[in-house]
């Protein structure tokens, strides 16, 4: 009988313990770090250290607040090789170039400042052009993109949707 009575304790001990190890209220659906459950934050990786592919993804077009200070571009404004290049993304691909979907490194430090591996990277077309050419589309994985026509001198947050 008297072991009976320790099991709600240890159970109990379990349980708080579980709390602590995973951030609290992380278990009971809410965030402490102000991300909606299951969202990704710049500390989340996959093994091996980098982070999962936002193409693996499916993302549908959302109208989600700008994370940066970058100006925004509507979607509907970008070239239309950046359209097609939004929906690939959002297909998981294939993607054109062996380039896309690598881990782009934010050397420049223009985006938001994330771990490695959050961002990744794909190439939009010039027309007319006999190389990759400088525009690219950043994808991060909390799922914002951005957008840059410069090899990443500027950077424009891309408000999917419109």
């Amino acid at each position: 009988m008297r072991n009976r009575s320790i099991v709600p304790l240890l159970l109990t001990t379990l349980v708080v313990l579980a709390m602590v190890a995973f951030g609290g209220a992380g278990l009971f659906g809410q965030q402490t770090d102000g991300t909606t459950p299951g969202a990704a934050s710049s500390s989340t990786s996959a093994p091996g250290g980098t982070a999962p592919s936002p193409a693996a993804k499916q993302s549908a077009p959302h109208r989600a607040a700008n994370p940066s200070s970058l100006p925004e571009i509507r979607e509907s404004a970008l070239p239309v090789e950046g359209r097609r290049v939004l929906a690939l993304i959002r297909a998981g691909g294939p993607f054109p170039y062996g380039q896309d979907d690598q881990v782009f490194g934010n050397l420049e430090r223009v985006l938001p400042a994330r771990d490695r591996g959050y961002y990744r990277e794909y190439t939009v077309p010039t027309p007319g052009g006999s190389d990759r050419g400088a525009r690219r589309i950043v994808a991060g994985n909390g799922g914002e993109k951005y957008y840059t026509g410069d090899h990443y001198a500027t950077f424009e947050y891309i408000a999917e949707g419109s």
